[in-house]
């Protein structure tokens, strides 16, 4: 299934960083044991506001000097999309085959941790989804892009179910996908 739309989204870095990619340079994919979605470019879909609290979250642990924002237009592409239950129920099962395998090599499984109820370390979904892309290219199923939706941040209010930081997630996992880049204003 291809996903023939296109999605405007922005990356949150540092502003040397966001210089440099505006000016041609290519995206770096994440390879973090933690990306909530695997290996890939990470993009905030129509979230700019979102990308920045990233790239400020980032300035905290040391890590952007100068918060900035990039944004880019992304054709979705062969998109695993985390929000379609066809990807839920196929990922589900790739889990189950995995746990057995990594019980099977007496592996113990990674878990998400953090000091949150949304668990910001993503330890087990990144591996679980590694494995299964790493799983499907063997039958030459490559996805570009990968979306899923996070609701974080805690309640926007007392008693509200809407989170403060909820947000559609893309990873990049295909650069070619990125079409286009630009400066938010």
């Amino acid at each position: 299934m291809r996903y023939d739309r296109t999605v405007i989204a922005y990356h949150g870095c540092d502003a040397e960083v966001a210089k440099k990619l505006i000016d041609g340079a290519a995206f770096q994919k994440s390879r973090n044991r933690y990306d909530w979605l695997g290996t890939g470019i990470c993009f905030w879909e129509f979230g700019p506001d979102r990308a920045f609290r990233f790239a400020m979250d980032q300035k905290e642990r040391g890590q952007v000097k100068d918060p900035a924002v990039v944004g880019a237009v992304i054709q979705l592409g062969q998109c695993f999309d985390l929000m379609d239950t066809r990807f839920t129920k196929d990922l589900g099962e790739a889990y189950a085959v995995w746990a057995a395998a990594m019980k099977k090599m007496d592996k113990k499984l990674p878990v998400n941790e953090g000091d949150t109820p949304d668990k910001k370390l993503r330890y087990l979904d990144c591996a679980v989804l590694n494995w299964y892309f790493s799983e499907v290219s063997k039958d030459g199923v490559e996805y570009d892009t990968v979306r899923g939706c996070f609701s974080e941040g805690g309640p926007a209010f007392s008693g509200s179910g809407v989170q403060k930081e909820s947000h559609v997630q893309l990873a990049v996992r295909n650069p070619n996908c990125v079409i286009g880049v630009f400066r938010p204003q």
